[in-house]
């Protein structure tokens, strides 16, 4: 059977093959291109490593040309200058040769002069010796008279400071010391504008005497202006913290005389209350045993006081403490504790009681009996004290602390029993509205009444021991003289007024600083309000205010401590301050007046 070949099957399968030997050669042409890419890759990668690496020795060669030629400049200049030390020693061995020459000369010459002098003093020793006996003696009687004069001088300025101290206690002005402080390291702050005038750091406020501060107001393209402001004290940076609590120990006398006495510290945000009230890191070092001279005004007032309760007989005065802040008009209990024992803040509220003092409620009190007590107390409630840094200052103080000491005395002296019989008094006068009086004694005979108010003073003034209620319906209270006369001490450290520009605050710190400048513009409105005698004094405009409405409007010895800072930074502040301390000086209290005289104030 022959065998038929389709030539078409043939070609077809030849065009097969070669079609897949031509994609073989295609696949092996991409290979071949990629390879060839790659290797290109790497000749770039090659030649910009051998460029980098060229790059480097350039420069490495530049910096080592360059130290070279530095070594070069430095040895010239140090050749340069060796030349100069050593014409210099050249010169100062010559100076030094003719400094031996003329020392040498100069002491024959004083030789010589002290030889003249003695001779010229034994010639004239003859002559003129009793000349120089009357010289002398009449220099010897105008340094006595000097003396005298000075003696003298001191004797009427210090009978003129009595004098003025028995004024302003009479006629029952707040007193105004002010204390300015040294300027510290924060003070000096550089101007944001360069080269403007004056200087932030510059010192505008100064003491004039010790009554008078001088403030420069400059302004720029202005003549300089001074203003003037005259108090009862004024203390300077350099005064200690001895000298200002000399100043302020007197009002202590005035506790066991039956008076309540509240020192107060106001001014600007760093201008030195705190220092001045508690002194200088009392919460670190009270433990440890703090210097005396840094001590401020309370742990000083604390030791006097409790000396001069000392020298009393056993057991008749009783000393309790209570620490208040008044924190975004909030009143704060510092001593309240929480149920398991632990500090646990309180607030409490300020009311007016019937016969217009103020009182806190569920206030707690701590006895004390000596000074270290009370500093003990002081260093750990301080701590739970509203603090805040800021641009002024880096531990702002954002509450106002208040500080009692509360002085009950079983024998009180005569001044201060006639206090409690005017008070007693008064108390009496006001029960006639009070609850426990019946009808019938309000329609008592007025000339019986009267009679038997008289009685009491001058059957209690006679015997403190007798009762004296002798009118025809007694009132249900204990006598007089058998109870406790209380008298209180209140230490205050205001907080900061400040700028809200300066201080650089925020948030809830900026709420802090708008609470502490609303209190004290309440402060300076009820001064205001009492300088100018109008018939509503403001006392309720704040929890500050209220707090302390016996103290400011009272018959209480108050003293304002102004504390102003010395530069131009804070001239503003400053300003604002002694203004405040003269609207205070102008202030007249009502003192409480004794049947027949007056009563003296001390």
């Amino acid at each position: 059977m022959p065998l038929f070949i389709n030539r078409d099957q043939i070609f077809a399968h030849q065009v097969h093959l070669l079609e897949h030997k031509l994609r073989s050669k295609e696949e092996r042409i991409l290979e071949l291109e990629t390879e060839n890419a790659i290797l290109h890759l790497r000749l770039a990668e090659c030649l910009g490593k051998l460029r980098r690496d060229h790059e480097k020795e350039t420069k490495a060669l530049q910096h080592h040309l360059q130290q070279r030629n530095a070594q070069k400049i430095t040895r010239s200049a140090l050749a340069k200058l060796l030349s100069e030390v050593q014409a210099v020693k050249q010169d100062l061995s010559e100076l030094f040769a003719v400094y031996l020459s003329f020392s040498t000369e100069l002491e024959e010459q004083r030789k010589q002069l002290l030889d003249k002098v003695q001779q010229a003093s034994c010639s004239l020793k003859g002559d003129r010796g009793e000349e120089a006996q009357d010289l002398q003696a009449v220099v010897s009687a105008l340094e006595r008279s000097l003396e005298e004069e000075r003696e003298r001088c001191r004797a009427e300025r210090q009978r003129r400071k009595e004098l003025h101290n028995t004024l302003v206690e009479l006629r029952g002005n707040i007193r105004v010391h002010c204390r300015v402080r040294p300027v510290l390291p924060f003070d000096h702050v550089p101007s944001s504008t360069p080269g403007s005038w004056p200087a932030l750091s510059e010192e505008v406020v100064s003491t004039v005497s010790d009554d008078t501060v001088m403030v420069n107001c400059i302004k720029p393209g202005m003549p300089v202006h001074n203003k003037m402001y005259e108090f009862e004290r004024v203390h300077g940076p350099e005064e200690s913290q001895d000298a200002v609590f000399e100043e302020v120990k007197p009002l202590l006398t005035s506790l066991l005389d039956g008076y309540n006495v509240c020192i107060m510290a106001y001014g600007q945000t760093g201008s030195g209350k705190t220092h001045t009230m508690m002194g200088s890191q009392v919460l670190e070092e009270h433990s440890g045993g703090q210097p005396g001279a840094q001590q401020g005004i309370i742990p000083k007032a604390a030791a006097e006081f409790f000396r001069m309760i000392s020298e009393k007989p056993a057991d008749s005065h009783t000393v309790e403490v209570s620490v208040m802040e008044v924190y975004n008009n909030e009143v704060l209990d510092l001593l309240a504790k929480d149920a398991q024992g632990n500090p646990a803040e309180q607030r409490c509220d300020v009311i007016t009681t019937s016969n217009g003092a103020s009182q806190v409620i569920a206030l707690k009190y701590q006895p004390v009996r000596d000074a270290s007590e009370v500093m003990q107390i002081l260093s750990r409630v301080l701590k739970l004290r509203a603090h805040c840094p800021t641009l002024v200052h880096p531990d702002s103080s954002r509450s106002h602390l208040i500080v009692t000491l509360t002085i009950s005395s079983k024998s009180p002296n005569a001044l201060a029993l006639a206090r409690r019989l005017q008070s007693a008094k008064k108390d009496m006068q006001l029960a006639a509205q009070k609850e426990w009086w019946s009808p019938r004694c309000r329609r008592a005979n007025l000339v019986a009444r009267k009679s038997s108010e008289d009685h009491l003073f001058a059957s209690t003034a006679s015997s403190p021991s007798r009762s004296p209620s002798h009118s025809p319906c007694p009132s249900p209270r204990p006598s007089v003289s058998q109870a406790l006369f209380k008298t209180k001490l209140q230490l205050v450290d205001l907080a900061g007024s400040e700028s809200v520009g300066m201080s650089g605050v925020s948030g809830a710190a900026l709420w802090e600083v708008s609470c502490i400048n609303r209190s004290l513009s309440a402060l300076s409105d009820v001064l205001g309000a009492l300088a100018e005698q109008r018939p509503h004094v403001p006392y309720r405009n704040s929890k500050l205010t209220h707090l302390l409405q016996d103290a400011i409007g009272g018959d209480a010895k108050l003293l304002v401590m102004l504390c102003v800072s010395p530069t131009q930074r804070y001239v503003t502040e400053s300003l604002q301050s002694l203004g405040f301390g003269t609207r205070a000086r102008q202030v007249q209290k009502e003192l409480p007046r004794r049947k027949g005289n007056p009563l003296k104030v001390k």
